[in-house]
């Protein structure tokens, strides 16, 4: 029976799908969806998505039942419908096969609301959606596990491909390749409950070379070391994965291994690949000019390039909108936000803030055009000094909501010409929002005077922000300017052409270093958010977001030349 046929069966049993759901019903369903797939073995993927839908529906249906009712037949029913998805479908299959394993024990599900990420990417791949992927992700989580997952599942479900992993070493080779069998054999994973045919005839230790079904001249799994010979025996119509090419520092740090590497990588390992195989690069971007960096570059640049479908998953130890982490897993089995900080400041202290973004953030050493690094900034412990500021300085880059964020630094200046930045403002939340907060800042801090970028509706922000300040009583000096006024004010070009965002913060980045900025330490999240986003700004133009650094610009240019000398905040005399 063709697809169109138990099509209409299908959408026959869904007008049964009323409520309350039998047991008997949502069988029939799972029975109809069975025969489907066994009647339309190769279903192109939008139809085999239409079947994984009820499918999904079916697994919702029996856990919530489960849990209503504690009846086994729900839970029978459940993993059944995951072994019937298990052979088309990653997510299934990772869970699957680790049913029968104690939960604290089990490698997938503990680690999935991370690890769905990168199971997502390698389903792309395997429906012909994707060509190449770069999975980065800091050490220990669990990256190369999940790949070893996903090629015990992909191997099997077509054994007439051959595969090929590649590592710095060939130990790792034989590594991974033992992990792979060790899924396939080990009667703790259900793997023969999936893939039942899928047996292992052939395995050759000292090659790391295994076959499936049946013995090939291109083995269906090798796993190599980079630099220990990939001769004619070793060949990839499947995956090619190349999963820590890398040692570590110690190769990006030397020139000349890095340039013998990646020859290699590009005359050998690439060479083993077939045009329709796809690639799996995984491991630590440690430098602009590693082989992973490399690779992204070309598919990026070259015209040559832009038919392949490619796609960066980056995962950083904490994120840097929340500064917590992405690998808290449960059972204790990944690493807390207190972990990960700890880390941090063990970095900072050492002054090798570099190490710290490569190893754990996923940024390179180098950070392309990277125009502020901590290494070269100032921080305090937010005790400010034991002296009267000359004046309290804020300067703020209006946004309404949406992608953009408000940012407004507010400054403590001193007659020394020291400049310390003790608080921010830092919200993509609509005015009703951000209005409250500005104006608050600007009172606790006692903030005497005020500058608002006219761009982008932030001259009616500012006055509106005024009104709100007169009916509390208080008086600030407010002024808000175009971005090209603040320039001609300080001797700039007003054009648009040649005075960009990007110039203006270039422009005064020194000035900005020299700022003192709260230790991270002291920092709270939003102030930590605004950091990122300085952090994160490059002079190439490749920035999705550059409020920060603006604000922080347009504070400089304030500082210099536009907000006065000593001015006291005034608190007006009540008419009642």
């Amino acid at each position: 029976m063709d697809f169109q046929e138990h099509r209409e069966i299908i959408k026959k049993l869904k007008r049964q799908l009323t409520e309350p759901l039998s047991l008997d019903i949502l069988q029939l369903l799972l029975s109809e969806l069975q025969y489907t797939m066994k009647d339309n073995p190769e279903l192109p993927v939008d139809e085999r998505d239409f079947i994984m839908a009820y499918s999904g529906f079916i697994k919702k249906q029996a856990t919530s039942l489960f849990a209503k009712t504690m009846d086994s037949q729900w839970d029978d029913l459940y993993w059944r419908t995951m072994l019937f998805e298990a052979p088309y479908l990653l997510d299934s299959y990772c869970l699957y096969i680790e049913k029968d394993r104690k939960p604290r024990e089990r490698f997938y599900q503990p680690r999935r609301k991370t690890l769905i990420k990168v199971v997502n990417k390698l389903q792309m791949l395997e429906d012909d959606r994707l060509d190449e992927l770069f999975v980065h992700m800091p050490a220990r989580v669990g990256k190369t596990q999940i790949i070893t997952l996903g090629t015990s599942w992909h191997c099997c479900r077509d054994t007439e491909l051959s595969n090929l992993y590649c590592s710095y070493k060939e130990d790792a080779g034989g590594a991974f390749l033992d992990g792979v069998k060790e899924i396939w054999t080990d009667p703790v994973y259900c793997h023969q409950d999936i893939f039942p045919m899928a047996k292992i005839v052939d395995t050759d230790a000292k090659a790391n070379t295994v076959d499936l079904e049946r013995k090939k001249k291109y083995k269906s799994l090798s796993g190599k070391g980079l630099t220990s010979g990939l001769n004619g025996l070793y060949d990839a119509t499947g995956w090619l994965i190349a999963d820590d090419i890398l040692e570590g520092i110690q190769d990006v740090l030397s020139p000349d291994i890095l340039r013998r590497k990646q020859t290699i990588f590009d005359n050998n390992l690439m060479k083993r690949k077939k045009e329709k195989c796809k690639v799996i690069y995984n491991g630590t971007i440690w430098s602009l000019h590693d082989i992973y960096m490399n690779r992204m570059a070309f598919l990026e640049n070259n015209p040559e390039a832009k038919d392949i479908r490619w796609d960066v998953l980056k995962i950083p130890a904490l994120d840097p909108e929340t500064d917590e982490s992405n690998f808290d897993y449960d059972y204790n089995v990944g690493f807390s936000t207190k972990y990960y900080r700890v880390e941090r400041a063990k970095f900072e202290e050492n002054d090798d803030m570099a190490s710290w973004f490569s190893q754990c953030q996923q940024e390179p050493i180098e950070r392309d055009g990277a125009v502020f690094n901590p290494e070269h900034m100032n921080f305090y412990n937010g005790v400010l000094p034991n002296m009267e500021p000359l004046k309290v300085v804020a300067a703020c880059d209006v946004a309404l909501g949406g992608t953009d964020y408000l940012a407004m630094p507010i400054a403590y200046v001193y007659d020394d010409g020291s400049v310390y930045v003790h608080e921010v403002v830092y919200d993509n939340s609509e005015k009703t929002i951000t209005q409250p907060k500005v104006i608050d800042a600007l009172i606790r801090n006692h903030v005497t005077n005020a500058f608002f970028e006219a761009n982008a509706g932030g001259e009616g922000y500012k006055d509106e922000i005024e009104k709100m300040l007169e009916e509390k009583g208080v008086k600030i000096n407010l002024v808000s300017k175009f971005a090209q006024q603040m320039l001609i004010g300080t001797g700039g070009s007003a054009t648009k052409t040649h005075q960009r965002k990007e110039q203006r913060i270039w422009d005064n980045a020194q000035a900005i270093r020299n700022f003192y900025f709260l230790d991270s330490g002291y920092q709270k999240i939003e102030y930590r958010k605004f950091m990122n986003n300085v952090y994160s700004f490059t002079i190439n133009g490749k920035n999705k977001n550059d409020d920060a650094p603006d604000s922080l610009a347009s504070l400089a240019v304030f500082i210099a030349k536009g907000s006065g000398t000593v001015a006291k905040v005034s608190v007006m005399p009540r008419p009642f």
